[in-house]
């Protein structure tokens, strides 16, 4: 089975947080040895805040209570930029805390922010705080105070950049709390983003869809109407096209969600058409199954 692993293709297209639950996964099959897991695992937490859980990690690895320098070193760090960050953040945050004050904030974000400059002292440089301490509890592994945060802080970003980066960091928070059904709603909202006219660059759009696609896998495959929701994405020409130009190894999944849909069968031969186009790029024993079925 280890032959047909596509953890290391699909993490390329993933925040680093995403890849914990593939790794789990691969862990509970047993596809690899666990000392493997383990130091994929420390790798992978190098790129994030959760030195505690990279310390465990260690401890088991090696089987003691010792851990490097660095990562004490690190954990030192971390605490202190969380600290520093925690009071850049606190008059924004103490507003957000407060019912009857987020009451007062309007759909209208120029009037939300000239009455928090006015009346709270709360300006640009306190908004942009708030977006790097939700970052910050992300990499943490706090998943639901950052998508709190960048829930507000969407309210209040003008500009549209950033506001793009907290959408996707929302929509990942959503995921890792399993939280389908609202990210779902989050990945339709990127999605029309993602396909509006005024996009920063055809090559950009390109790789957020692909991002979008890969990401989009962990809801379909958990949603009540995943199933159905994969396929209508994935066979709009605009993300076929990202599959078929650098996302061939997606095959693998649309075919997996048309061959165990009964009421999408119809979609089967446009499924073969596809993988009999693209069989030179890829192909695996899913996708080369959907044509036994119509031998």
């Amino acid at each position: 089975m280890a032959e047909h692993d596509l953890t290391a293709r699909m993490a390329g297209q993933m925040d680093c947080h995403l890849v914990f639950p593939l790794l789990e996964f691969l862990q509970e099959r047993q596809l690899y040895a666990d000392e493997e897991i383990l130091e994929a695992k420390i790798r992978l937490l190098g790129g994030t805040n959760m030195v505690d859980y990279a310390m465990d990690i260690h401890k088991s690895l090696h089987g003691t209570e010792d851990v490097p320098e660095d990562m004490v070193k690190r954990r030192t760090e971390v605490v202190s930029r969380l600290r520093a960050l925690d009071a850049a953040a606190a008059p924004i945050v103490s507003f957000l805390q407060s019912p009857q004050l987020v009451q007062e904030l309007r759909p209208d974000k120029q009037y939300n922010i000239h009455m928090l400059q006015e009346r709270f002292q709360i300006g640009p440089d306190q908004i942009e705080a708030l977006y790097q301490y939700a970052k910050f509890q992300f990499d943490c592994g706090n998943y639901s105070g950052a998508a709190d945060y960048l829930y507000q802080y969407r309210a209040l970003c003008t500009n549209s950049e950033r506001s793009l980066s907290a959408l996707w960091g929302k929509l990942a928070a959503e995921i890792l709390m399993q939280n389908w059904d609202v990210a779902l709603e989050e990945l339709n909202r990127l999605k029309e983003i993602i396909d509006s006219k005024n996009f920063s660059s055809p090559l950009n759009q390109l790789q957020n869809r692909i991002w979008l696609m890969h990401w989009s896998l962990f809801i379909f495959f958990n949603h009540e109407n995943g199933r159905n929701g994969i396929i209508d994405l994935f066979f709009q020409d605009r993300y076929l096209n990202a599959i078929q130009t650098n996302a061939h190894h997606l095959l693998r999944y649309l075919a997996t969600a048309v061959v165990v849909n009964k009421r999408r069968r119809n979609m089967l031969k446009e499924l073969i058409k596809v993988i009999q186009q693209e069989q030179h790029s890829y192909k695996d024993p899913i996708t080369e199954f959907p044509g036994m079925l119509v031998c």
